[in-house]
């Protein structure tokens, strides 16, 4: 690279769908398509074969949340409407989501690229910017070690794109798909960026894209001929000055990283609504559980807690949180347990629960924290 800044940024392949396929790898190769309403989990059959919904027997006005390459080859894509879908893809596998393990598996892939580049900026649940400007290694085998040690915490793949930005970066990371790595100087902008769709830049979207083509501008290197008074007087001075910049591929953009998070909470969807009184054992279960996460979560990132609460949504979708702040920080399961269910008895309950959740606010960095032992006590209501 021409550049010392060197600023990565990977992106999980077909992430949410790929999770699926961990847990069901017989349909590996098939077109698959995760989301939608109300969509059961494989029934399993007497003789140990699983029995999965398909796309054609999908009623309803959901979307798709992800899908396979497969499905996509398909013309099937996320956001897309379930019943459009099935269109053009009738038997496709059809998955409900399972956040819980989307957002396990994206704890387990950061965590082990922190192992080996700690500068990280978190773009969301399935992608990340990561600056390896200052690690010696050379760039292709330090990118090939993250990409490994990704695969060994998930069991998935991940495309990396290593550029001097952020903006370029994003757009390599695409290049290549899946399992790909792109790696790109700024001297090789004309050559591999500019013959690309304007689309292709993050922040030019469907509307953009449309007011550019009617401009005659539908590459990112016809976006960079126009003058930039063009852009300007099309655009507006911010707008026209920025389309100007990106197409040339220059982006000063600092990541965001190390930045304190405000709250860290963790909740779960049920296969079926459960009832407080009636699925008082199952649901208690699960609430010590989210529990003990978050105070897995606390230590792992070095907080204490000072406000805890809960979230309920009931089966008509209806939402409820409660939160209490505690005179002393907490951080054992125990004590957020304990505080969650001083909560739950303020919300109502006669009616099922179909997500759960549980949040720790106020986070205080543990060698700030003056830790106290909560007595630890609770009759929960279920």
């Amino acid at each position: 690279m021409n550049s010392i800044r060197r600023i990565a940024h990977l992106d999980m392949d077909a992430f949410f769908a790929s999770v699926e396929l961990l847990r069901y790898p017989e349909l590996r190769g098939q077109p698959v398509v995760v989301g939608g309403r109300n969509v059961h989990r494989p029934l399993e059959q007497v003789d140990g074969s699983r029995c999965f919904a398909r796309l054609r027997d999908y009623v309803g006005r959901g979307v798709i949340t992800t899908s396979t390459y497969e499905a996509r080859a398909l013309g099937v894509h996320s956001g897309m409407g379930l019943m459009k879908a099935a269109r053009l893809a009738p038997d496709a596998i059809l998955l409900p989501a399972n956040f819980d393990a989307y957002r396990d598996c994206s704890r387990r892939f950061k965590d082990a690229v922190a192992t080996i580049a700690p500068q990280i900026e978190d773009r969301g649940i399935d992608e990340i910017y990561i600056d390896l400007s200052d690690l010696a290694e050379e760039t292709e085998s330090l990118a090939l070690r993250i990409k490994q040690a990704v695969f060994e915490a998930t069991g998935l793949t991940c495309s990396i794109g290593i550029t001097p930005n952020k903006l370029l970066s994003k757009i390599c990371s695409d290049l290549d798909k899946p399992d790909g790595l792109t790696i790109l100087g700024m001297d090789e902008v004309p050559n591999r960026i500019w013959p690309l769709p304007a689309r292709k830049i993050n922040g030019i979207g469907p509307k953009g894209t449309e007011r550019l083509s009617r401009l005659g501008i539908h590459t990112i290197g016809e976006l960079a001929a126009t003058p930039v008074e063009f852009l300007v007087r099309q655009f507006g001075r911010t707008t026209g000055a920025w389309l100007h910049r990106i197409a040339h591929g220059i982006d000063e953009r600092q990541l965001l990283a190390d930045s304190a998070p405000k709250s860290i909470s963790r909740e779960s969807t049920f296969e079926r609504d459960l009832h407080a009184r009636q699925d008082r054992n199952e649901l208690s279960e699960i609430f010590t559980s989210l529990c003990v996460r978050v105070a897995d979560d606390l230590k792992r990132k070095g907080y204490t807690s000072r406000t805890i609460g809960i979230k309920l949504r009931y089966a008509d979708f209806h939402s409820v949180t409660r939160d209490v702040t505690l005179p002393v920080e907490v951080s054992e399961a125990e004590e957020i347990r304990k505080a969650a269910g001083e909560c739950l008895k303020r919300v109502p309950l006669a009616q099922k629960i179909r997500l759960l959740g549980v949040r720790a606010g106020g986070l205080i960095p543990c060698n700030q924290a003056k830790l106290e032992v909560c007595p630890v006590q609770a009759e929960l209501p279920f």
